[in-house]
């Protein structure tokens, strides 16, 4: 009897969680993708999202360059179309939009690296949406001054970039490349050397105050 009454307690517990439903949240609609900005506050600073990677509006016949305007100095960069065409475009897209206008560089190592391009400055920022990896395989860190996109993992891009100061072999195929740096490798190696805190980010701000973009023709 004791059991009998135990399972008709149980079974009656059952029934009444049933009826007034789950304490789960019915998950949300998502809508359709749409390129429209939606503008996101971070702290006092307004962030844009976007909900989907751009369409494709640059023209892989013609050349672009990217001069990176800091509060240390200017880094000039020849972008790579042809190798890594969504990236370049992606990178284009967002500098054209004022993405990185006033972004820091948010990690520096001395002998490695300087990466930006999170416009929270945290390193765990983005645009609002990721896209696939492009490697090619002529295309590996032999040499200091790659530009290439910082991940979490495969097929993680966003807005994040690092420039390399040294040769950096062991990230062959595990970060899409898609530039090279012209002019103002001493002002990358500079700013890796500004004093840091233990998450390598720096004590004083490195400003990106801008990024412009020179599109030409080839051989103009």
């Amino acid at each position: 009897m004791a059991v009998m009454r135990i399972l008709v307690i149980i079974i009656g517990a059952m029934l009444l969680a049933a009826a007034c439903g789950g304490t789960d949240p019915t998950p949300t609609t998502i809508p359709t993708p749409s390129p429209t900005a939606v503008s996101v506050q971070e702290g006092e600073t307004e962030i844009k999202q976007y909900s989907q990677p751009p369409a494709m509006t640059i023209d892989t016949n013609k050349r672009y360059v990217a001069t990176f305007n800091t509060n240390q100095g200017s880094i000039v960069i020849e972008l790579l179309p042809n190798d890594a065409p969504k990236t370049v475009n992606n990178f284009v897209f967002l500098a054209r939009e004022g993405y990185y206008d006033g972004v820091i560089f948010h990690r520096v190592i001395e002998d490695f690296m300087i990466q930006g391009g999170d416009p929270t400055g945290t390193g765990s920022g983005g645009p609002g949406y990721s896209f696939e990896d492009e490697f090619v395989p002529s295309l590996v860190f032999d040499r200091p001054g790659i530009l290439a996109m910082a991940n979490a993992g495969p097929n993680t891009n966003g807005s994040q970039f690092f420039i390399t100061t040294v040769p950096t072999p062991h990230l062959n195929q595990r970060h899409t490349i898609f530039g090279t740096v012209l002019e103002g490798q001493d002002v990358a190696v500079a700013i890796s050397k500004v004093p840091a805190n233990r998450q390598d980010k720096p004590l004083d701000d490195v400003i990106i105050q801008g990024i412009e973009i020179e599109e030409t023709s080839p051989g103009s």
